[in-house]
């Protein structure tokens, strides 16, 4: 992997954006959603993540990450092949699922192609980070975080996606426990 999608400096907070292969669109159902935040939520409390910002978007996520314990990159790294893993095995299982096969059939071709996976490749491999060394910067990102749902058209105000830490910064209380950006 690049040098250019690996964290450099753990201590900093970094803006990192992760998409599934092809952006295939697997987070329009809120099964597969509910696993990303139960995992950054995990990863929270049990391996030292902080999220300051999250939005989920329906083939990729935007995080704001610091960490309490300087491993930036291998928390994620952990984050992506749970999920991963996590999210085919539903898709597998899910009698509901009308794009089963299709989706199946492309995570595998994926994988196939890549020699650092044996069967599927779930996500892309890079999460291109941007160290947010500035106020400017922070803000920024924070703002294409939130908004990116409103860009999209899924709600009229960011704190109206709840897949999304908007409304903790309305003074609500979303689904991912956040250290809010003062």
């Amino acid at each position: 992997m690049s040098r250019n999608y690996k964290i450099s400096h753990d201590s900093q907070l970094h803006f990192i954006s992760f998409a599934t292969v092809n952006w295939i669109d697997v987070f329009t159902r809120p099964a597969y959603k509910a696993i990303v935040v139960d995992s950054l939520n995990y990863c929270i409390f049990n391996k030292g993540l902080e999220v300051y910002a999250w939005c989920i978007m329906s083939n990729h996520v935007h995080l704001i990450i610091g960490s309490q314990t300087g491993k930036q990159s291998d928390i994620i790294r952990d984050l992506k092949k749970h999920t991963a893993k996590t999210i085919l095995k539903a898709i597998a299982n899910n009698p509901q699922e009308s794009r089963k096969e299709w989706m199946l059939w492309m995570f595998e071709r994926a994988g196939k192609r890549n020699n650092n996976n044996t069967t599927y490749q779930f996500w892309q491999q890079h999460n291109q980070p941007i160290e947010l060394n500035s106020n400017f910067l922070m803000e920024q990102k924070l703002d294409y975080i939130h908004h990116n749902p409103v860009e999209a058209g899924f709600v009229r105000e960011p704190q109206e996606y709840i897949y999304s830490s908007a409304i903790d910064y309305a003074g609500g209380k979303g689904m991912v426990r956040i250290a809010p950006i003062n």
